[in-house]
């Protein structure tokens, strides 16, 4: 599936057959009749093809897909350089993307997408060479050191095809259509991405990585170049009309709409059949789904969590929480949690949650903020919430740029310490026992056997001689004698083993922690990719928000205004009433803007309304109120889909953009359509704007067969579905904002889990936006001048209450005391 995908550039077995026989038609093809669509599509229909929650997108089988990938292992981070002085400067200097920066110095005449390439194509009548990655993919890089910096590649690529470099971060819309073509065409995906364009911008031939040079039956770049020219010149006809077949086949397949006066699946129906897809992938020993490569997943176990809060009394809502905290307990123990140096990583490579890929994307600490904080609510576990503060100081203090932004991702490659110009997988989080046992010498004052700080962090965080990553893990040897840092013991077994108490423990290893990371500081660190993406930055916004409002943390609600002040200073075009995409750190730390800068696109105007409905509830500010409302607006006249329903990804009237396509998969982000489905029907709330009440519903009708068959690809919006079936209730709390009464009440709303609700605050000045839109709140008053809340559902409110423990009664079972 695409969230498998998005971080590894390979499939392996199950497609080493798919590719040596289309190599085969492909490359071997001398007649026009061994590349006509009917052959090859006879000779796909027999070629099994690996299991994928995209599922079945499309009935076609794969037209020309040529790929290498399919041999190499999952994806690591790393950013190919060189200290060599650069012989080559392409335009691609003049971007401000890292990761077309970092394709600046190839001897390949590289363009940016857009419309001096296209016209070039056009003019000179040749193909595209359309190259996507981002910043931190490793065989990207891996890609660019053997190919795109080889001269003789770089000719013939030069020669013969206009080449677009893009980066898929940038411009997910373009990302998505050919990512679409190359997964419909060869049942998989994954980056870098390459496809074959015609000059007007239809893929005929797409794939993944490629090696330089031929290996074996396996087809190197080189060659691949070679014979598309050949078929281009003495077939062109073919592979042009086998493409535009495709394209037509993709358009009616990926279409996604609601018939007329088709209304939403049924939730409970819906939300047990994902429950139950769930639980067939999850792996009981160590959590999650499937048993490797594990990722974290934060869309399931939010679904997991929301499941249980409509189905406390049932087995299956008691097995769903224990699903997502048992997956979330071994996340925090694991070696995909940096211990050091917080945050997590992309994703494990073993089903223990041990080795990962050290590579670390702000999307994955957004949600996994928001998953660990909702878990303490759930739970009452104040571990929980310490990794949610954990992910968040480590957002703060490397992710974080001084405008109030924040950058989107650190490498998984560095430098190791030791030095040498390659860089290596995990090197800045790796360690070796020696260096372990050299910083940590000091003798702990009542240990058994005089054990010192090392002996006791060794034991408790698995750290061998020998190193503790298994060969199977490692398969390039980056990792040989190094130890990534897995909690072992509880806390508890290890002041038994070693006869000190648990109090002792705690300082010895939180002691220990803050000298490695002051070693970490003097490593080479890996590579940073500044660029701030306003969809990413609205996820953290809902992840400050969220968890400064739990925990009643001045400081992380601070930082979430300032991060709603930066997406207001720096990504809104308020001339154009446009949302952009991305902006960048420039040289001197200012703010830049590419020129003519990207318009946003459906994720980036859903993600920050979530985000702004999130810090109003935090904050209860009604500026962020007022601009969601603004923001879902400009959404529905930018993306909406008045016949069929939902958005479209991008902007329908784009013409290089050949798909209007409505994502219809909630993988490691949740999906626009399924976080705008939530938005409206909380701006409905908040606005007494019924119409978006009704696009809400229109929007879930037109997803009911992929809700109905497979809802595990959309939890998401399954969560949307549940909102819309149990009703939101509107928690309507009357009081002085900074009373110590009004706090109460709001702190017993923010300690529980309550996934179907909004929050609203009248204090005793009159506030225009909310008085205008729901005139209902004029009835609610204090009762005895103190704080008052009360609680409405379906147009019927409850009883007012005074006190917090009465307000959580209340809101956990309906009931008050008399």
């Amino acid at each position: 599936m695409l969230s498998l995908a998005r971080r590894q550039s390979a499939y392996k077995n199950s497609l080493v057959e798919p590719a040596r026989l289309l190599t085969s038609v492909f490359l071997g093809a001398d007649s026009p009749q061994q590349i006509s669509r009917g052959n090859i599509f006879r000779l796909l229909a027999q070629i099994p093809h690996p299991p994928s929650d995209r599922s079945t997108l499309l009935q076609i089988q794969p037209a020309y897909y040529l790929s290498s990938s399919v041999f190499m292992s999952m994806a690591s981070g790393g950013e190919g350089s060189s200290a060599i002085p650069h012989r080559h400067t392409n335009r691609l200097a003049k971007e401000r993307s890292p990761y077309l920066l970092q394709h600046a110095h190839n001897p390949v005449d590289w363009y940016p997408w857009g419309q001096d390439a296209f016209n070039k194509a056009k003019n000179e009548d040749k193909p595209i060479f359309l190259s996507v990655g981002y910043s931190t993919c490793h065989w990207c890089h891996v890609m660019e050191r053997e190919s795109f910096e080889d001269e003789e590649i770089g000719k013939i690529l030069s020669d013969n095809f206009v080449c677009i470099k893009l980066d898929r971060e940038e411009r997910p819309d373009v990302d998505k259509v050919y990512m679409t073509f190359v997964q419909a065409t060869s049942g998989g995906g994954g980056w870098p991405m390459s496809v074959w364009l015609t000059p007007d911008l239809r893929p005929f031939i797409g794939g993944t990585y490629f090696p330089p040079r031929d290996h074996g039956r396996r087809p190197g770049l080189k060659t691949v170049l070679t014979r598309i020219i050949q078929q281009w010149q003495n077939n062109r006809t073919a592979l042009e009309s086998s493409g535009d077949r495709i394209l037509e086949a993709l358009k009616k397949g990926t279409a996604v709409d609601a018939n007329p006066g088709e209304s939403p699946p049924l939730a409970p129906d819906v939300a047990k059949r994902c429950f139950q897809q769930l639980a067939h992938s999850y792996e009981e020993e160590y959590g999650g789904f499937r048993d490797a490569p594990k990722f974290p997943s934060p869309v399931n176990l939010m679904f997991l969590m929301t499941y249980w809060s409509v189905n406390r009394s049932t087995s299956e809502g008691v097995e769903a929480l224990q699903m997502a905290l048992h997956t979330l307990r071994m996340m925090a123990l694991g070696g995909i949690h940096d211990h050091v140096s917080q945050g997590f990583h992309r994703y494990s490579t073993d089903s223990s949650w041990h080795v990962p890929h050290f590579e670390k994307m702000l999307y994955d600490q957004a949600q996994l903020a928001v998953a660990y904080i909702n878990a303490s609510q759930v739970s009452g576990e104040q571990v929980f919430a310490d990794v949610a503060k954990d992910i968040l100081l480590y957002v703060s203090r490397d992710l974080s740029d001084q405008s109030g932004g924040f950058y989107s991702a650190e490498d998984a490659d560095s430098v190791p310490a030791s030095g040498g110009p390659e860089k290596r997988e995990g090197a800045f989080c790796v360690w070796t026992a020696s260096e372990v046992r050299e910083l940590l010498q000091d003798v702990v004052e009542g240990a058994t056997g005089s054990a010192t700080q090392a002996d006791i962090f060794m034991h408790h965080y698995g750290v061998k001689e020998q190193g503790n990553v298994d060969p199977e893990q490692d398969p390039h040897g980056e990792l040989q004698g190094q130890n990534v840092l897995i909690v072992r013991y509880s806390v508890e077994l290890t002041a038994a083993h070693f006869g000190i108490n648990i109090e002792k423990v705690n300082e010895v290893l939180a002691s220990a922690r803050a000298k490695m990371a002051e070693v970490r500081k003097s490593r080479p660190r890996p590579h940073l990719d500044t660029k701030m993406l306003a969809s990413w930055n609205g996820l953290m916004l809902s992840a400050y928000a969220r968890v400064g409002a739990v925990l009643g943390d001045k400081a992380l609600l601070e930082r979430a205004m300032e991060a709603g002040n930066f997406l207001k200073d720096h990504l809104w075009d308020a001339e154009r009433q446009t949302i952009l995409r991305s902006c960048y750190r420039g040289d001197q730390m200012e703010v830049q803007q590419i020129s003519p800068p990207i318009s946003g696109f459906l994720d980036d105007y859903a993600f920050i309304i979530c985000g702004l409905l999130d810090l109003y509830e935090a904050t209860l500010q009604t500026e962020w109120l007022q601009w969601a409302e603004e923001l879902q607006l400009r959404q529905d006249v930018l993306f909406l889909d008045d016949q069929g329903g939902g958005y479209f990804c991008s902007d329908p009237t784009d013409s290089t953009v050949l798909l209007r396509l409505k994502e219809d998969q909630d993988g490691a982000e949740p999906s626009g359509n399924s976080v705008s489905a939530s938005n409206l029907l909380r701006l409905s709330r908040y606005t007494g704007r019924q119409e978006w009440l009704q696009r809400s519903q229109q929007l879930l009708a037109a997803f009911s067969d992929r809700l109905t068959r497979v809802p595990i690809a959309l939890p998401e919006m399954v969560r949307a579905l549940m909102t819309q079936h149990y009703s939101l209730k509107q928690i309507v709390i009357c009081g002085q904002r900074d009373a110590p009464d009004t706090t109460g009440l709001l702190a017993a709303v923010n300690s529980l889990f309550l996934p179907h609700k909004v929050l609203i605050l009248i204090d005793n000045e009159a506030d225009s936006f909310l008085s205008q839109h729901l005139p209902m709140l004029s009835s609610m008053t204090q009762q005895g001048g103190v704080a008052t809340a009360y609680v409405c559902q379906d147009f019927t409110c409850s009883l007012p209450v005074t006190e917090p423990q009465e307000l959580r009664r209340l809101l956990l079972d309906g009931t008050t005391e008399n």
